[in-house]
């Protein structure tokens, strides 16, 4: 090859280097951007808030306090702890939380698992109206949630027996017992979609196998497809218990007076200045209450009430996020 031709080739391939290596780096900076700006957006009220709750009242009129507090303090921690009795409200969430996880993936499982393997007449069409109960508003069917609990009746016995037009389950924790049982809890389509599409990523000769064993449907179900589908089930269990959690809507409705973190935390500001006023008398010189100082606490508990989430998602964080790219790859 003449002298020419080697210098050529060898600025054709350093050009080609340098393209790729241009590429390449323009895309994991683009990359590394897109991280920094997603993980700050999230991270930046949780940051915040953990430096209010540590603030104290001085703190809030010094121009040179911006993050780290001059004075740390607990104080807004114990009265927000005494306004609202953290621990029985903490208790009575993850109870309720907790048990409509568990009849959530249950039903969920056993309707993804009838849509996803069992073919019957009008599936489809059941499994559509599953999927359209994603898309309507809560609000579409708040009034007749709440007359099917004001007056709960199952096909007219109770009535028939009693005399009585049903029982009255407002003020109660049956309508979450009742609606998580029977699959048409909060965001249970979803459930249901999530729990079908896994399902129909099971090989079908797996689930053959255990009927020429001798198995049932049901044994199918428990001893073969539902150990193989935990990937969905963590997901699941996740969603139901954060969303419970965090739930207002349906609290506020078939609750009075809720002792759950998410009402709590909508009713918070009102309680605080409530007892700020009456018991701690902390009023400024107008006779009003401190906006300031109120914020700050409200912050306070709704770090309180995020905490345990946290702490959840510190010990799951690796199986949720195998479950979902598990979930995403099979569905």
């Amino acid at each position: 090859m003449e002298p020419m031709q080697q210098k050529s080739v060898t600025a054709v391939n350093r050009s080609a280097w340098l393209t790729r290596f241009m590429t390449g780096f323009l895309w994991k900076l683009v990359r590394l951007v897109l991280l920094v700006g997603i993980s700050y957006v999230i991270l930046y009220p949780i940051i915040l808030k953990i430096s209010i709750a540590f603030k104290d009242k001085q703190d809030l009129y010094n121009k040179t306090v911006v993050w780290i507090p001059k004075n740390f303090t607990l104080d807004n921690f114990k009265l927000v702890l005494q306004v609202i009795d953290y621990p029985k409200v903490l208790l009575n969430t993850v109870l309720l939380s907790g048990g409509t996880m568990i009849l959530q993936m249950i039903t969920c499982a056993l309707a993804g698992y009838a849509f996803a393997k069992l073919k019957f007449k009008g599936s489809n069409l059941l499994f559509i109206l599953v999927v359209f109960t994603i898309l309507v508003p809560p609000q579409t069917i708040m009034v007749p949630t709440y007359a099917l609990y004001k007056n709960f009746d199952i096909f007219g016995i109770i009535e028939l027996f009693t005399g009585k037009p049903g029982i009255n389950l407002i003020g109660t924790y049956w309508p979450f017992i009742i609606s998580s049982g029977l699959a048409m809890g909060l965001k249970t389509g979803l459930f249901i979609y999530i729990f079908r599409q896994f399902f129909r990523g099971i090989p079908k000769e797996i689930e053959e196998a255990a009927y020429m064993d001798g198995a049932g449907i049901l044994t199918t179900f428990l001893r073969v497809m539902l150990p193989n589908a935990v990937p969905a089930i963590v997901t699941v269990m996740l969603f139901a218990f954060v969303w419970q959690w965090n739930d207002t809507y349906f609290s506020t409705l078939v609750l009075i007076n809720p002792d759950l973190m998410s009402a709590k935390v909508a009713t918070v500001a009102g309680q605080i200045a409530s007892y700020l006023a009456t018991e701690a008398g902390m009023v400024t010189s107008t006779g009003n209450i401190d906006p300031f100082y109120l914020s700050m606490l409200s912050n306070t508990l709704i770090l309180l009430a995020i905490l345990p989430l946290v702490v959840m998602y510190f010990f799951a964080q690796r199986y949720f996020v195998e479950s979902v790219e598990r979930t995403g790859l099979v569905g």
